[in-house]
């Protein structure tokens, strides 16, 4: 097998890369919360960056290995423990036959990923592994994982190929305070002058109301010309809806398809990690940047990652 869950934590999910081409149909792609941290674990097993893992959040789960295997551990630090002895995060490590994982409290962020060589052996819908706890397809049944739940692996191994030593300095996320890089559109024009200076000029607290569908913002109202409703269009990750309340809400990996409120902007992609990790309570402001700067920094983002992948398939 590969997985027997004890104790599933407070919402612990399978995700793989997302269901892309479905959108047209209202099945949003799912996927990660945070893209990096998920690539990353990926990678440092020895898997492609989007073979499935498993996504936990704010409480972790309690896993006994019912087959020996390579993990990695990634995003937020939940204090990882095997057998109650401290582990890593962002190295390999080789866990036996009857090992336990469990977690010592979250310390930092407040999502992480568990990667296993060779990935889960779990269906795929539409494509993909990934689940989609709203519409409740994908993943184990569509749900997150409960106690009794058995995931085997597809093909585990102990000696991944490339470096002995597989593990990189842990990332470190903004605490109490979270700057997000925005590209303005495509309905700024749906808000008055002074609407669009607050949006930018005065913090947002990341309200309770924050899933994997989405994280409302409380601030003063963000001011629409008229009453912030428009024809019904496409919504992509981070993108920043604000409803007639003027309450700004940054769309996430389980957003529906469509919506009908102005999007005062959208959160560039290598800043969307920072929004995945943050806390109710946090403070948010956001920065004005170009279309031209965010595929910039999008491209780099993948330059470092091409580098990490041939980097951990090196010989030592």
């Amino acid at each position: 097998m590969g997985l027997f869950v004890e104790d599933g934590g407070l919402l612990t999910s399978v995700q793989d890369e997302g269901r892309f081409g479905y959108q047209q149909y209202g099945v949003s792609p799912s996927g990660p919360m945070d893209v990096r941290s998920f690539h990353i674990a990926n990678l440092l097993v020895g898997n492609p960056r989007g073979e499935s893992a498993l996504e936990i959040t704010f409480i972790g789960p309690r896993l006994r290995f019912t087959k020996a295997n390579t993990i990695a551990i990634t995003g937020g630090d939940f204090r990882p423990r095997i057998n109650g002895s401290d582990i890593a995060n962002y190295e390999a490590i080789r866990v036996r036959e009857g090992d336990v994982l469990s977690f010592g409290g979250l310390k930092s962020g407040s999502r992480g990923y568990i990667a296993f060589f060779g990935g889960l052996d779990i269906p795929l819908v539409m494509g993909s592994r990934s689940t989609l706890l709203r519409n409740g397809i994908g993943g184990l049944q569509g749900r997150r994982l409960q106690k009794g739940d058995e995931i085997a692996f597809l093909n585990p191994s102990l000696h991944p190929a490339g470096r002995k030593k597989r593990s990189i300095p842990p990332e470190r996320f903004p605490q109490k305070e979270i700057v997000l890089r925005v590209v303005v559109g495509p309905q700024e024009n749906e808000f008055t002058d002074s609407g669009l200076k607050r949006f930018f000029w005065f913090e947002k607290i990341i309200s309770n109301e924050f899933d994997r569908m989405g994280c409302r913002l409380e601030c003063d109202p963000v001011e629409h010309k008229g009453d912030g409703n428009i024809i019904t269009d496409g919504i992509s990750f981070g993108s920043i809806q604000v409803p007639t309340s003027g309450q700004p809400i940054i769309m996430l990996a389980d957003r529906q398809s469509t919506g009908g409120y102005a999007k005062i902007g959208t959160v560039i992609s290598v800043d969307l990690p920072l929004i995945a990790q943050g806390r109710p309570g946090d403070r948010v402001r956001f920065v004005r940047v170009s279309l031209k700067l965010a595929q910039s920094l999008y491209l780099r983002e993948l330059e470092k990652m091409n580098w990490l992948e041939d980097y951990l398939k090196e010989e030592e």
